[in-house]
């Protein structure tokens, strides 16, 4: 597409979307708005109203998307699947890569607007005719970690206003420009669907019988005691375990199979030093597979960061080398590869020793 001053920017009626909106205006851009309709609790369309109210004052185009099936198929799906096969979901990572991105990119396509943006908190940056995300300068706001599977033609047309900002000065941005509601509005929390407990999303979304109460096991396979059912729980867990024996104990292994979780009352047990990825993503493969510089995996969003050695295997996977031990490494969690302050690429974890 010929590179034009349009842009579509992804708008949720949150505080980062409405100051992104007011920078790119400002910036010169010719912006319209849209607004994903992915998961209403309670049927909730407050966000929708907010986010039009805003484009109005700006006088600025709005459009909305239904994405409602895709996002229930394709993350909502995936999150109950995981659990239910022993596995941690990431279904933040999932959305942005695979559902947010590339839907902002069709639309755009389809209306003849070179650029779209969102307010996530992330830099891009040209290196070696690569485009990678970089970090935010917010530390604590950094979004990076959720966006190393994105391709070329996106990173290539992405803007990313809120980049450069902390969230107080978004928050200042906002107020002085008299959009108070959009300058006190809370931050969202966890997962959009559920944001508190995701056991209780489970309950309600799951048949009865499929999760069902099982035993608690040592690692010599005598049995300490009844769980609620195998997908409530996460390797490293140790909080609400239901299991009181004057020590802390850990979830090492989910089985099931057996409706089985193992537990250790040493965390150095669940250390490891190994780990294959597939699904993965490498922005440019020469930076991260024939180096000698020192990379870096996250398993968590902030913190965990490892240095290691990533060798491609013959079967496809990535071959993950930590030269430090890492505890509770989980099936089905991401891993992000940074070099400084650079976002290589990244994977889901399928396997570690």
């Amino acid at each position: 597409m010929q590179e034009n001053n349009k842009v579509l920017l992804g708008m949720s009626g949150g505080t980062d979307s409405s100051v992104a909106a007011l920078l790119l205006q400002d910036a010169g851009y010719e912006v319209t708005g849209v607004t994903f309709r992915f998961y209403e609790k309670g049927n909730n369309t407050e966000y929708l109203d907010d986010a039009r109210e805003l484009c109005e004052r700006l006088h600025i185009s709005h459009i909305t998307y239904d994405a409602r099936n895709e996002f229930r198929e394709r993350i909502i799906s995936y999150f109950i699947n995981e659990y239910m096969t022993g596995r941690t979901p990431v279904p933040c990572t999932l959305c942005n890569n695979y559902l947010k991105w590339p839907l902002l990119k069709k639309l755009a396509d389809e209306k003849g607007i070179y650029h779209f943006a969102t307010g996530h908190y992330v830099q891009k940056r040209n290196i070696d005719g690569y485009w990678h995300i970089t970090t935010g300068t917010d530390a604590d706001k950094d979004q990076s970690f959720f966006l190393w599977g994105l391709p070329q033609d996106i990173l290539q047309r992405m803007l990313l206003p809120m980049g450069k900002l902390t969230k107080n000065k978004v928050r200042e941005i906002a107020a002085e420009r008299g959009f108070l509601k959009a300058a006190h509005k809370r931050d969202s929390l966890g997962v959009c669907f559920c944001p508190m407990d995701y056991r209780s999303f489970l309950k309600e979304h799951v048949k009865k019988e499929l999760i069902m109460p099982g035993n608690f096991y040592d690692e010599s396979g005598n049995c300490l005691g009844k769980h609620e059912g195998y997908p409530f729980y996460t390797i490293g867990q140790r909080r609400g375990l239901g299991i009181y024996l004057n020590k802390a104990l850990f979830v090492k292994q989910i089985i099931p199979q057996t409706n089985s979780i193992i537990l250790s009352d040493q965390l150095c047990s669940l250390r490891q030093t190994e780990m294959y990825l597939t699904d993965w993503h490498v922005t440019n493969p020469s930076a991260l597979f024939e180096t000698t510089d020192e990379i870096i995996v996250k398993i968590r969003y902030r913190k965990q960061a490892n240095r290691c050695t990533v060798i491609p295997t013959p079967d496809g996977q990535l071959h993950i080398k930590l030269h430090e031990p890492l505890t509770s490494i989980a099936a089905g969690q991401a891993a992000a590869f940074y070099r400084d302050d650079v976002v290589l690429g990244g994977g889901i974890i399928c396997s570690s020793l």
